[in-house]
């Protein structure tokens, strides 16, 4: 049957989003009239209300009851908000309701989506009497199952916000892609869209805090580094405070590029914490307690360092004073000394050994020094010596002898391999006083001449091309390597382990190289050395000892001795030969200063280049550097004698020169060659002939 109803201005519908914005949505009032009503809702506020009588509104709910019952439709008591539920207005209610007949109270809150739908579906049971009596679950164990699938549900919604990992989100992107996810749509369903939102936004705020937290970090650690650049002066900031000391940073020429000033603050607040290539520390951001913390530890630290400073000179004055340390004596064996000193227990210990390093190079190269003045004051000792042999071992114990008893010679008592050495070295130099042979080392006088004049006449000569480049069509080189017992092949073999698949890499440039070992004993060198399919462009010719330099430089005159009789190619005559020492592996190079003077001989004696094992000890016997020096004489032989690029001028050869200049002056000496030289470099009339 139809009821009358009155609803005038009543919605038929109100949802969350629309409450206190109504107006913002589509409003469709309940219609006036009669219509047909199935089951009636009764809702009754359990709650202390405001300003209102419980009593009183049970009495209209009662009125209602009675008038509602005439239509002999189904009724269902709704208790809502007992999640602010007073419990004897709930009693009431289920007094009242156990007093009618088949009325139902269900015990609801709208607020946590409890027993909501089970009033609905209730009705519904009533309605239809199939489907039996409904089952009303009290409010508490409902509360709990809710709870449940809301923490449940909640879990689930937060793992899928949290693989959002960048802050620039916006909520309606989001939402659109998570959307049709389960997880998503249970959470939707059961807490609704605003505190979707809520989480989502809560999730973006962690995200932004953490990006500024990690950035100011960043900040922080950087600013020591940067303290070091602008404040490094102890003396200036020492008692200045930290506003004090941001004052004078402000004004250092390097400021700009350790610290940004930006126009709005603070820095966690603009777009700079999206800046992550912009390493420059915000300045507002000093204006915190951490950074004058850091400030201050940047003063302590220049305190203790200076102090650190300070004492380990004052150890360094402890071991001058101790006279019992003699040169290469070990750290181990001076502790003892200095166990109770005060500067020794204030600094580490890898102070401790990095100071006596320091002082031990220092005894070292002054009991060196006073032993080289040693060996001068006993030059009688050197005169009987044999030129071209190492010194006999009853010469050698003779020398020591004599020498034994100096306090000189005692003081290289734990450094006897290098007095070995020095009194070889200066043997040598002795009998071939050459730059090579020089004790000076680079203070030889004469490596001092060369480079100025090569200086020299690289500046006159800028213009002309460099020699190597010029000889960029040169793709492929032939080298024919000359040597005896074997010294030929293990010079190509070192070759070719410094190529790759033949190819050698040279001042920029690939060239191909072809080598053709051959023993200088062998009964076809001179069939070997020139064919139709194979010409050289140089010849190698290594030693390392009197009897292969001898029987090299037979070698090489037979060679041009076959060479001007037979003439069967117009190059063959201009052939270039290059002498390499080979390193002395077996004897501790004593013959090597011997070896350089006679190899050096036998090359000005040939016109021929000589390429001297370089300084310092080495594996094998020959040497990266040694390759490529004989490899770019070659390349010039070939520049002048092939006519590879058009000739460019020359500098004048010494047969040419207007003036020769003999100069002497010790090696060691400490005033400049330029103070002797510069009046004949600095004159337009005048320029060097050559090198040296």
């Amino acid at each position: 049957a139809a009821s009358k109803l009155q609803s005038a201005e009543k919605l038929m519908y109100i949802c969350t989003d629309q409450l206190g914005l109504e107006q913002d949505f589509e409003q469709k009032q309940m219609p006036e009239g009669k219509l047909n009503i199935d089951g009636f809702l009764l809702c009754i506020d359990v709650s202390q209300g405001c300003n209102r009588k419980f009593d009183d509104q049970l009495k209209f709910v009662n009125n209602l009851y009675i008038q509602l019952s005439k239509s002999k439709k189904p009724i269902i008591i709704a208790a809502t908000k007992c999640d602010e539920c007073v419990d004897h207005y709930l009693r009431e209610v289920q007094a009242f309701a156990s007093n009618k007949k088949n009325l139902v109270v269900v015990e609801t809150s709208a607020r946590f989506n409890v027993n909501v739908e089970t009033c609905f579906t209730a009705l519904v049971q009533m309605m239809d009497k199939t489907r039996g009596k409904p089952k009303i679950i009290p409010y508490l164990d409902a509360y709990k199952t809710q709870r449940q699938l809301v923490v449940t549900a909640t879990d689930k919604f937060e793992k899928l916000v949290q693989t959002v990992r960048d802050y620039h989100a916006t909520w309606k992107t989001v939402s659109n892609k998570l959307k049709n996810h389960p997880d998503y749509e249970e959470y939707i369903n059961l807490e609704g869209t605003k505190k979707a939102k809520n989480t989502f936004s809560k999730h973006i705020e962690q995200l932004k805090q953490e990006h500024i937290r990690k950035r100011k970090e960043e900040y922080i650690n950087a600013l020591p580094r940067a303290l070091n650049t602008l404040l490094s002066n102890l003396e200036e900031i020492e008692l200045l405070s930290w506003s004090e000391a941001l004052k004078v940073m402000e004004k250092r020429p390097d400021f700009q590029s350790c610290f940004v000033v930006l126009e709005k603050t603070p820095w966690d607040e603009t777009d700079h914490i999206d800046k992550v290539n912009d390493r420059r520390i915000p300045f507002d951001l000093l204006n915190t307690v951490e950074a004058e913390k850091v400030y201050q530890n940047h003063v302590q630290h220049l305190i203790s360092e200076k102090r650190r400073v300070e004492m380990k000179e004052k150890f360094k004055k402890t071991l001058e004073k101790i006279q019992l340390i003699s040169p290469g004596q070990p750290w181990e064996e001076v502790i003892c000394f200095v166990v109770e000193d005060e500067a020794f227990k204030y600094i580490t210990d890898a102070d401790s050994k990095e100071v006596y390093a320091r002082h031990q190079r220092e005894i070292v190269e002054k009991a060196k020094e006073e032993f080289q003045e040693m060996l001068f004051e006993h030059s009688e000792l050197f005169y009987d010596l044999d030129l071209n042999a190492t010194p006999s071992t009853d010469k050698m114990s003779e020398i020591h002898a004599v020498l034994s008893g100096e306090p000189r010679y005692k003081a290289l008592q734990k450094l006897a391999p290098d007095r070995e050495s020095l009194l070889l070295k200066h043997i040598g130099f002795v009998y071939h006083p050459t730059k090579e042979t020089c004790l000076s080392g680079q203070n030889c006088m004469d490596i001092k001449v060369e480079e100025l004049l090569a200086n020299s006449l690289l500046q006159q000569d800028h213009g002309r091309s460099n020699l190597y480049h010029d000889s960029a069509n040169i793709d492929k080189i032939n080298l024919f390597i000359l040597g005896k017992d074997g010294l030929a092949q293990e010079l190509a073999n070192e070759i070719r382990t410094q190529s790759t698949d033949d190819e050698y890499a040279l001042d920029g440039k690939i060239y191909e190289l072809d080598l053709r070992p051959v023993d200088a004993k062998s009964p076809y060198l001179l069939t070997q050395l020139w064919t139709s399919a194979f010409k050289p462009h140089g010849c190698f010719c290594v030693f390392n000892s009197i009897e292969s330099l001898t029987f090299i430089g037979d070698c090489i005159a037979k060679i041009r001795a076959e060479a001007s009789q037979i003439r069967r190619d117009k190059y063959m005559a201009n052939l270039s030969f290059t002498l390499i020492l080979a390193n002395q592996r077996d004897s501790v190079s004593k013959n090597l200063p011997i070896l350089r003077h006679q190899g050096q001989q036998l090359a000005n004696k040939l016109q021929c280049p000589f390429v001297d094992v370089p300084a310092g000890t080495y594996p094998r016997k020959f040497n990266e550097a040694q390759i490529k020096q004989a490899l770019r004489g070659v390349l010039e032989a070939v520049k002048h004698n092939f006519d590879v690029v058009s000739p460019v001028p020359t500098i004048k050869d010494l047969s040419e020169a207007d003036l020769r200049i003999v100069m002497c002056a010790m090696c060691g000496d400490p005033f400049s060659v330029d103070l002797i030289l510069s009046p004949f470099l600095d004159s337009h009339s005048c320029s060097a002939a050559q090198a040296g």
